[in-house]
């Protein structure tokens, strides 16, 4: 069930988000500016999800390993939907941005 929970929500089972951070992954915050100006990871890139669909040039790379996080993991989710159906073939779900920074 939880798996089923997970694959729903676009997150990836066990993936070393440092690695993937040292091997040059992008990680994309798709929260408001607001909510970035708030807190955020070091040198991630701010492209609200709603903004996304109309930004993707600022993601040039379709083979670039991106991490999505926003703030509970839902938001992330569905730029992860977003990049994959825009033909992006490297896309994890790093959930909250807050979780994900420990990770890295």
């Amino acid at each position: 069930m939880i798996e089923t929970i997970k694959k729903a929500l676009g997150i990836s089972p066990a993936a070393d988000y440092a690695q993937l951070v040292k091997e040059g992954a992008i990680i994309l915050d798709v929260r408001s500016k607001g909510e970035y100006a708030g807190g955020h990871i070091k040198n991630s890139i701010n492209i609200s999800v709603d903004q996304l669909p109309s930004s993707l040039h600022r993601l040039s790379n379709k083979d670039k390993t991106i991490i999505t996080c926003c703030a509970s993991g839902m938001r992330s989710a569905s730029a992860k939907r977003i990049l994959e159906s825009n033909g992006y073939t490297h896309v994890h779900n790093g959930g909250s941005w807050a979780s994900l920074q420990h990770k890295i």
